[in-house]
């Protein structure tokens, strides 16, 4: 491994020279061993953003980042294992119907997720919400519940891809999050050495997503499925839009009952329509292709997974959920159709008021966030509740109510609304 320095690896880049299989290897080993400093890889990230990777460059780098750590096996189980992973939204509470659907459709989902951060919200901060519920399992827990039940989701351990924790603390602060070969690989690093068969990418478009233009989330989408294949993974992505947030609610117990209510055969249609868009990718991707993911939702079956899952986990599924202390409501200010909503808005608006953190080591509040009682295309009239904010803290309205001027239109005298696929295109 030895013979290469990082000057010699970051110069390369500043140049826009490919980098070699064995840079690559070097640099990402001496940087998880603390050999390379933080300032030498925050050069060396910054030339990657600026000059980019090639396929097989990116394919050695996400290669790397899985050396750094374990790689969980899930060939043990008795049933084939698909995930999910969505780029980040608001609103986005897939995950949670999601995976116990495709358990109930009998494939296994190891979905390994994270905490939120700025406006997108974490899927472990929303599960937090339900009382006794625990992130943390031992990857023997995780194993023997996939077995028994078919669903998990619980926290990634430290063991999976320790090279991404650290170069995406840095890439935090030195403004590189951005360069796709660094998104891509941060992302597909995990997944792969999660181990899982099959993976779906939800790959978020619009104003509250992380790709705000079509062809850069189709420059991401392109790239982890291609490095899935790369990794022997079947690899497909769909890109969504989320210039509208998903359903009627952002925020962290408000989203647990939305996702409970489309458990139960009920909910937003645009939460149903993705939850079984992405569960027939997941099935298809493990070779199941005679279930129908939208009979089984509507059977209940996936209900009793989900029972099955949070009890599993410490989490009483019948216990009330935590409701906000406060709450202050926007009217709809004329009458007519709401033509739009805007996803950035909304996730500001319930990242303000407690939903989610700034930092890392932020708490965040259960009961808030935003809920929204019509969305684009509705008839509102004017002086009706058009959106609910909740927190425990009334001193967070002002700031929330600032993040939503200019957020939503509603025109007069039965403007036409022309609605947006939710499902943009499919690569893989």
């Amino acid at each position: 491994m030895s013979g290469h320095d990082a000057i010699e690896v970051i110069s390369a880049k500043r140049d826009a020279i490919a980098l070699t299989d064995s840079q690559i290897d070097w640099v990402v080993d001496a940087y998880t061993r603390g050999v390379v400093a933080d300032e030498q890889m925050s050069a060396l990230a910054m030339a990657i953003l600026l000059n980019g990777m090639d396929r097989r460059e990116i394919s050695r780098w996400t290669a790397a980042m899985i050396a750094s750590g374990e790689r969980m096996d899930f060939s043990t189980l008795s049933r084939p294992t698909a995930d999910k992973h969505s780029t980040g939204g608001v609103g986005d509470k897939i995950t949670l119907p999601l995976a116990p659907l495709v358990a109930a459709c009998g494939v296994a989902v190891p979905q390994l997720s994270g905490r939120g951060l700025g406006h997108t919200g974490g899927t472990l901060d929303k599960l937090e919400a339900i009382p006794g519920w625990r992130a943390t399992l031992s990857n023997e827990e995780m194993l023997a519940q996939l077995e028994s039940i078919g669903a998990v989701i619980c926290a990634a351990g430290d063991g999976l891809a320790p090279a991404d924790k650290k170069l995406y603390a840095l890439r935090d602060v030195t403004g590189t999050v951005e360069a796709i070969p660094l998104i891509a690989s941060s992302i597909m690093s995990k997944k792969i050495a999660e181990g899982t068969g099959a993976l779906v990418l939800d790959v978020k478009v619009g104003s509250g997503a992380f790709m705000k233009d079509l062809e850069r989330a189709r420059e991401l989408a392109e790239t982890m499925v291609a490095l899935g294949k790369d990794a022997g993974v079947h690899t497909v992505a769909l890109l969504t839009d989320m210039a509208t947030p998903l359903g009627y609610t952002a925020g962290n117990a408000i989203e647990v009952a939305e996702s409970v209510e489309v458990l139960a055969g009920g909910g937003p249609a645009d939460v149903v329509e993705l939850t079984v868009a992405l569960a027939r990718e997941m099935l298809a991707g493990a070779g199941v292709t005679d279930v129908d993911p939208a009979e089984v939702l509507a059977s209940g079956r996936a209900m009793d997974v989900w029972r099955e899952m949070i009890r599993a986990q410490d989490g009483d599924p019948d216990a009330p959920l935590p409701v906000a202390k406060e709450s202050h409501v926007v009217t709809a200010p004329a009458t007519g159709v709401l033509t739009r909503l805007d996803a950035m808005s909304v996730g500001l608006a319930a990242w303000r008021l407690g939903a989610g953190r700034a930092r890392k080591e932020d708490p965040v509040q259960a009961g808030a966030g935003v809920v929204w009682h019509a969305r684009p295309g509705d008839e509102v009239t004017e002086g009706q509740p058009l959106l609910t904010l909740l927190t425990d803290e009334p001193e967070r309205f002002d700031r929330a109510l600032a993040s939503l001027e200019g957020g939503y239109d509603v025109a007069a005298g039965g403007a036409a609304y022309e609605p947006a696929p939710l499902v943009i295109d499919r690569i893989g």
